[in-house]
């Protein structure tokens, strides 16, 4: 029977994945012991799945466990107080040094740094006047580099963001004070006086919103956006009419899935819906599956096109270039969003960069909230200047 320092230890392993997010309840840490019982401890990684089998109940919630898992597992002697002495000094001298997401991970889930920054702050005193505030440099930070609350901010900026009325003229017609003349309903009106009386009646072009779809690569190599790329998505298609297709190594349909209210619910749903996530990539086979089958049913009314993806393709580059250039044929404007960007050594040597350059209307960063605040503006053309892709391959 599992009891002791094991089973108090599970209890603060599951508030642990509660405070990073995951959805651990007292039923699933009773199942988790119960689940441990019956495995046995033979060996670490029965104990790491057992675990991983109750707690994770979406793919998004991967790596959060494994990284969560490794740093609790390894690093907290057994059964301490998660507020003891030991436990805050160990976790301090391990802070310098994490990677990214350990260290997000150890101070969401872990409380790493909460008693060592209360202590630098009464040791050091900070001359503020000439940083930057915090909000700003929230702003610019990668997305990559956030921890858990860092992200939950960012994830409420970007709820608050609002889309620019960037209403386009359609081919319809609406009824008009002046303007051109509408021989249909001025016929129509004068049928009523028998013709005695013509009254002219005018006609404008209808301003309709440009629908937007969205073509998201969900690959291993951009994982680290994703999350908060969805939450993106999500907030843009309570103002505005979004089709959202994700790919890896297939392409999936998600739009249904994001159209819940509450975000976390359409998250939920999107991770059920797709089968490759964190995996590979085949931006070109999914760029024909796109084409072939949902590009007539999406593209009208002048749909801009949001296409995320590092481009990092090796495979069919002539196939790439090919779909690329159909894509870029078949709407209003094409934006490539390459999170690379935000690097400053960013140059366009890849293979499927270099194939995908020429066939985009513009090439902008997606790696901050800065970025995405500076996409909702280029929607309608109020942005930051537009460099053209192609001085990238000169450049190169």
């Amino acid at each position: 029977m599992t009891t002791g320092q094991l089973a108090g230890n599970i209890v603060h392993f599951a508030r642990a994945l509660r405070r990073a997010g995951l959805p651990v309840g007292p039923a699933a840490v009773v199942d988790a012991i119960r689940a441990v019982e019956i495995a046995g401890l033979k060996a670490r990684v029965d104990f790491y799945w057992t675990l991983h089998s109750v707690f994770v109940t979406r793919h998004d919630h991967h790596p959060i466990f494994d990284q969560a898992f490794r740093l609790f597992w390894r690093t907290r002697a057994p059964f301490q107080s998660e507020t003891s002495p030991e436990d805050e000094d160990g976790e301090d001298e391990r802070e310098e040094g994490m990677p990214p997401a350990a260290r997000r991970v150890a101070e969401a889930m872990l409380g790493a740094t909460e008693g060592a920054a209360a202590r630098r702050k009464s040791e050091i005193e900070i001359d503020a006047r000439l940083t930057v505030s915090e909000a700003e440099a929230l702003r610019r930070r990668d997305f990559a580099q956030m921890d858990a609350a860092e992200i939950a901010r960012a994830e409420r900026e970007i709820d608050s963001l609002r889309l620019p009325d960037d209403r386009i003229p359609s081919r319809r017609a609406m009824a008009a004070t002046s303007g051109t003349i509408d021989p249909r309903r001025t016929l129509r009106s004068s049928l009523r006086s028998g013709g005695d009386m013509i009254m002219l009646r005018y006609r404008q072009p209808r301003l309709v919103q440009p629908p937007i779809v969205m073509l998201c690569d969900i690959s291993g190599s951009m994982s680290p956006y994703t999350r908060i790329l969805l939450h993106f998505f999500h907030a843009l298609g309570r103002q505005r009419r979004v089709s959202t297709f994700l790919f890896g190594t297939r392409l999936t349909n998600v739009t249904r899935q994001l159209r819940h209210r509450d975000v976390d619910e359409a998250l939920a749903a999107c991770s059920g819906t797709v089968a490759d996530w964190s995996g590979g990539t085949r931006i070109a086979s999914a760029l024909e599956d796109f084409n072939r089958h949902w590009s007539r049913r999406v593209l009208g009314q002048g749909a801009i096109v949001l296409l995320v993806t590092d481009g990092l393709e090796r495979d069919g580059i002539d196939d790439l270039a090919r779909e690329m250039d159909r894509l870029h044929r078949s709407c209003r404007r094409l934006i490539w969003l390459n999170p690379l960007l935000g690097f400053e050594g960013f140059e366009a040597k890849a293979r499927g960069i270099r194939a995908m350059l020429p066939h985009v209307d513009e090439l902008r960063s997606v790696h901050s909230l800065e970025a995405v605040t500076d996409i909702c503006r280029a929607l309608s053309g109020d942005a930051s200047a537009v460099i053209d892709p192609r001085t990238w391959l000169r450049a190169a």
